[in-house]
C-alpha cells in the first residue's frame, strides 16, 4: 500500500513539474494570463506555471517574418493597367499587445499591406513607379507601421518586388526607348561635328599663315595614300597655281561682254516719231534744219 501511494506521489509530481515548467528559446516570449487575466510576459529560457488551468501561455515568435503580398491588380495614376506584388518584412516588438489587442496578426498585417499597395500605387504615375521604386518602397514601409504599430507589430521593409505591364504598353516603351537613344546618338554626332568644324577653322589659321605647313599636308596625305595599297593615286595641286588662268579667263570673259554691248549700241534703230506731232514748215523734208531766217523792208521816202 505504501509502495502504491509513493508511485501515485510520484506520478502526480512528475505530471506537475512537466505541467508547470516551459521552456523558451531565445526569439520566443511567453504572454502569461492567470485566471483570465494578464498577469506577465515571460521567457526566453524556463518559466513557471500554475497548473490545472490556472496560468495559460500564449508562445509570441519575435523573429523577423517574411510575408508575400498577392498579385495585385490595379490602375497608375495615368491610367495605365498593372499588376505589382511586394514583399513585406515585421517583426512583433510587443509580444502583450500583439496577444491582448488582435486576433491575428499576420493575417491582419497581410491584408493591410495589400490595401496600402492598391492605394499607394494607384496614386504615382507608371514613371515614378520604375524609376522611383526606393520612394514607394518608403512611402509602403511608413504607411503600414503606422496601422500595425497598435497591436505591437513592427515593420522593417516593404519591397515591390515585380511590376507587370501589358504588351502593348511594352512595345509603346520600348519604341519610346528607341526614339530617346536616336536622339542622343544624332546630339552626340552634332557636338563632335560641331568640335571638329572647331578643330578645323583653328588649323586653317595656323596653315594659312604658314604656306609651307600646307604643303607638308599635302605630301602626308600622298603618304598615306600610298601606303593603303592602292590603284589610285590623287596628286592635290595647289590653288595658287591655278589663279592666273582663272584671271585671264575672267578678262576674256569681260572683254567678250563689252564688244557685245557695243554691237548692240550701233545696231540699234532710230525712236520713231510719236504719233499726231506736225513737221516745221521751214523745214524741206528729209532736209537739215537751218538757222534763223532775218527777212529786211525797205520804207520808201517821202
Amino acid at each position: 500500500m505504501e509502495l502504491f501511494t509513493l508511485f501515485l506521489v510520484a506520478v502526480f509530481g512528475i505530471a506537475f513539474v512537466s505541467s508547470s515548467f516551459r521552456v523558451l528559446s531565445a526569439w520566443e516570449r511567453a504572454v502569461i494570463l492567470r485566471l483570465g487575466k494578464f498577469n506577465r510576459v515571460a521567457g526566453p529560457g524556463i518559466i513557471f506555471l500554475i497548473p490545472l488551468g490556472i496560468d495559460r501561455a500564449y508562445r509570441v515568435d519575435t523573429r523577423v517574418v517574411t510575408m508575400d503580398v498577392p498579385r495585385q491588380d490595379m490602375m497608375t495614376r495615368d491610367n495605365v493597367p498593372v499588376t505589382v506584388d511586394a514583399i513585406v518584412l515585421f517583426s512583433v516588438i510587443d509580444p502583450r499587445s500583439a496577444i491582448l489587442n488582435i486576433e491575428n496578426y499576420i493575417r491582419t498585417t497581410s491584408l493591410i499591406a495589400q490595401t496600402t499597395l492598391r492605394s499607394t500605387i494607384g496614386q504615382a504615375e507608371l514613371d515614378e513607379l520604375l524609376a522611383q521604386r526606393d520612394r514607394i518602397n518608403a512611402t509602403l514601409q511608413a504607411e503600414i507601421d503606422v496601422q500595425t504599430e497598435p497591436y505591437g507589430v513592427k515593420v522593417h521593409a516593404v519591397e515591390v518586388r515585380d511590376v507587370s505591364l501589358p504588351e502593348t504598353m511594352k512595345r509603346a516603351m520600348a519604341a519610346q526607348a528607341e526614339a530617346e537613344r536616336d536622339k542622343r546618338a544624332k546630339v552626340i554626332n552634332a557636338e563632335g561635328e560641331y568640335m571638329a568644324a572647331e578643330r578645323l577653322t583653328q588649323a586653317a589659321a595656323m596653315m594659312s599663315s604658314e604656306p609651307a605647313a600646307l604643303q607638308l599636308r599635302y605630301l602626308q596625305s600622298m603618304r598615306e595614300i600610298a601606303a593603303e595599297r592602292s590603284t589610285m593615286a590623287i596628286l592635290p595641286v595647289p590653288v595658287d597655281l591655278l589663279t592666273p588662268f582663272i584671271e585671264m579667263a575672267k578678262r576674256a570673259s569681260e572683254a567678250r561682254s563689252g564688244d557685245q554691248e557695243a554691237r548692240r549700241t550701233q545696231s540699234a534703230p532710230d525712236p520713231p516719231a510719236q504719233p499726231g506731232s506736225l513737221p516745221d514748215p521751214g523745214i524741206a523734208p528729209g532736209l537739215p534744219a537751218a538757222g534763223p531766217l532775218h527777212t529786211s523792208h525797205t520804207v520808201p521816202e517821202a
